[in-house]
């Protein structure tokens, strides 16, 4: 009985799987492996590309650092997937980083690739973007490609915004903790307006909210092109994944 029992077990569990695969109309690709000479090491990332990609072409593209974190927590593919057959935001590709090694998952590099380092920004501009613009159907650019993170992660992609402008163009930035690089403010301050078109958010229990406002403060100094929001939630992905439709409908929202 028990047998039968797992059995049964077994056949739901995979045909709920492939159910909710057949509700996907885009695709999304198993990990592949790129080798950084930058870094001196592999990453992993995995690419949705939306419904009817073969008739497809010149399509923006969102870079995510914490790729899998957006997968499995955020759902961020199926989230942009229904969008699209909506038709509330245009088709885009999504390419999902993770930042984990490869070949030992638990080896976390968040701090080795979000606190400010220019190698990293080096790593998207001289390969990782020319690998993905080679092997996809993405536009080439600068107003069609943004950057988006969480936490150390929305301290990367603000920092991207303010070294790699001539790269990203639209940075979403989540609950950033910026206090590693303290400089980050004066680095938006002391240059002139950039090209840039930002999403920013924070949680107000006990979240990054005092960094966020700050940067909120700099970037209206400046006169930047964003969009600031603030939910009732901490550093968790109920502060984070229903707000993942607001940001897409932000960059790209159908014309």
């Amino acid at each position: 009985m028990k047998k039968l029992l797992s059995v049964l077990i077994a056949c739901f569990l995979i045909n709920s799987l492939s159910a909710k695969e057949k509700n996907i109309a885009g695709t999304l690709s198993d990990n592949t492996v790129i080798s950084s000479t930058i870094l001196g090491y592999d990453l992993q990332y995995r690419v949705y590309t939306p419904e009817n990609y073969e008739q497809l072409s010149d399509l923006p593209v969102i870079y995510l650092t914490d790729g899998q974190w957006y997968l499995e927590a955020g759902s961020m593919h199926e989230i942009m997937d229904e969008m699209i057959s909506n038709g509330e935001i245009e088709p885009l590709v999504a390419v999902f980083v993770d930042n984990r090694d490869p070949h030992n998952l638990k080896n976390n590099r968040r701090n080795k690739q979000f606190l400010g380092y220019d190698n990293y920004i080096d790593f998207y501009r001289e390969e990782l973007v020319p690998h993905i613009e080679e092997n996809f159907k993405v536009s080439k650019q600068q107003k069609d490609r943004g950057i988006m993170g969480l936490s150390f992660g929305g301290l990367n992609a603000t920092y991207f915004g303010a070294k790699a402008s001539d790269t990203f163009h639209m940075l979403g930035i989540q609950s950033p903790a910026l206090h590693p690089v303290s400089e980050i403010y004066d680095l938006y301050l002391k240059q002139d307006r950039l090209p840039l078109k930002i999403f920013l958010t924070t949680g107000t229990k006990n979240d990054t909210e005092v960094h966020a406002r700050r940067l909120k403060s700099t970037l209206e100094t400046k006169r930047y092109d964003f969009k600031y929001m603030e939910v009732d939630e901490g550093h968790n992905w109920r502060n984070w994944k229903p707000l993942l439709d607001d940001a897409l409908l932000y960059f790209f929202k159908a014309k």
